[in-house]
């Protein structure tokens, strides 16, 4: 019984292995949990043909919005751990929805394990050029001799717009009021109007406005200067240690073998560094980069910690 037994279980390991050492033998399956269009999907879509080069197979990409990300977070988590199914996450999935909405319907540490960051989509502190203010501390200055009088526009709640202004109120001890909107684009019509006075979110969102000097730029929300606007400070230089840039990585779900973990993570990591693209996404308002999975498991548990945070005082929630 026990050379049975023995045999079983080297037979099982075998197929394991050699089911590895083939990986990829079938087409892979991309999930975007937003619609087509947005940012998430334009980087999705870059990295997707020279994956498939890279690894020999198709790499068809699946948008599965709904649920602030969640029904396609899901339908990972419940793929088979084999590889072949692939998350391209942003923070909503494994960082923040866990404290903004009631319940998921899958486990963000236990379902799901990350691969590599892709890219950072830089966002950008942007106010109405009514606004008596030229840089981050200036507008901090203001908002606290006027507590309570100025607004910040957002994408609508939980998104990214949301929590960075949130951060931002925080960070610097104002008084701001949020403003939720159903999406960037009725947001941007308010600030353009002046309804509202500010709002940090993507640079793409706004570039043209600032070069055409519809709004002014004070701040960026990445800890670096971004190549899109070089000439506009990070708003760490007057609040040390503010990042409010989304991280877009690539994740599977949780049991995937370690080999094709790091298979995957060499590959993108290889895509993500090729010039061409870089240039492209670059051009585009996208800042791409690729991580070690021990760097970005360290980097999901920090972003959990600071937007816990975040979400908690805000008291932020989603139904």
């Amino acid at each position: 019984m026990l050379k049975i037994l023995a045999s079983l279980l080297l037979a099982t390991m075998a197929c394991t292995v050699q089911a590895q050492a083939d990986y990829p033998n079938k087409p892979l399956r991309l999930v975007v949990p937003f619609a087509p269009g947005g940012g998430a999907d334009l980087v999705a879509r870059a990295i997707a043909g020279p994956l498939a080069k890279r690894l020999g197979q198709t790499v068809l990409v699946d948008n599965k919005p709904g649920g602030g990300a969640t029904l396609g977070a899901d339908l990972v988590a419940k793929a088979p751990a084999d590889g072949l199914t692939l998350l391209y996450a942003t923070p909503g999935p494994q960082i923040t929805n866990r404290f903004l909405m009631p319940r998921l319907p899958y486990d963000p540490d236990r379902d799901l394990v990350p691969v590599s960051t892709v890219a950072v989509v830089p966002n950008v502190l942007v106010v109405h050029p009514d606004l008596p203010v030229r840089n981050v501390r200036e507008l901090i200055a203001y908002a606290k001799a006027n507590p309570g009088k100025l607004n910040f526009a957002s994408a609508g709640l939980g998104a990214s717009s949301h929590l960075a202004g949130e951060l931002f109120k925080q960070s610097a001890g104002v008084d701001i009021v949020h403003v939720p909107y159903k999406g960037t684009g009725p947001a941007l019509t308010d600030l353009l109007s002046g309804q509202v006075q500010m709002a940090i979110d993507s640079i793409v969102v706004y570039q043209g406005h600032i070069e055409a000097g519809k709004l002014r730029a004070l701040g960026v929300a990445t800890p670096q200067r971004s190549p899109q606007l070089p000439g506009v400070p990070p708003i760490a230089d007057a609040l040390p240690g503010f990042d409010a840039a989304p991280m877009n990585y690539i994740a599977v779900r949780a049991g995937t073998p370690p080999a094709i973990i790091e298979r995957l993570n060499r590959e993108i990591n290889a895509v993500v560094a090729d010039p061409a693209l870089v240039a492209s996404l670059v051009a585009r308002g996208v800042t791409p980069g690729g991580s070690s999975v021990a760097a970005l498991q360290q980097q999901l548990q920090s972003e959990t910690l600071k937007w816990k945070k975040v979400i908690e005082v805000s008291g932020a929630k989603l139904e």
